[in-house]
């Protein structure tokens, strides 16, 4: 059975998740602000070891974006990640202003695309909207 925890992601889960997906490397400084400045984050824990994570940030009116959503290798394929990204959107609905509309983005890792499509996701680019672009800032 998956126990889903809100808003108690710690360092060290963090931190481990990530190397268990391979993330690039990142500080215990840095992995402490990033859980400062979410907005939300989302545990799932199977036979009480932490398997998978979601968390959004952004401004919360206007745009919020899926951000670390991972899941352990050996459970990948066991809707894990879809519970969490269904999670995820809830939390989005409920903070968001009755009758606007809001952002909700993401940057996949390659080869997930169809699991994003699934959970109604567009990939860009559009007829409508260019592609997304990143820039790495080497500080």
């Amino acid at each position: 059975m998956i126990q889903l925890v809100e808003d108690k992601l710690d360092i060290d889960t963090y931190l481990e998740l990530r190397r268990a997906v391979q993330f690039h490397k990142i500080t215990r400084d840095q992995a402490r602000r990033a859980l400062d400045h979410s907005l939300y984050t989302l545990v799932a824990y199977k036979d009480g070891r932490a398997v998978g994570m979601g968390r959004i940030v952004g401004d919360g009116a206007v745009i919020c974006y899926v951000q670390d959503l991972i899941i352990r290798p050996e459970v990948q394929g066991q809707g894990i990640g879809g519970l969490i990204l269904e999670t995820l959107k809830d939390f989005v609905m409920k903070i968001g202003f009755p009758g606007t509309m809001m952002m909700f983005d993401l940057m996949c890792a390659k080869g997930r695309e169809a699991f994003y499509k699934k959970h109604g996701f567009i990939a860009r680019p559009t007829d409508k909207l260019g592609p997304g672009m990143i820039q790495y800032l080497e500080l």
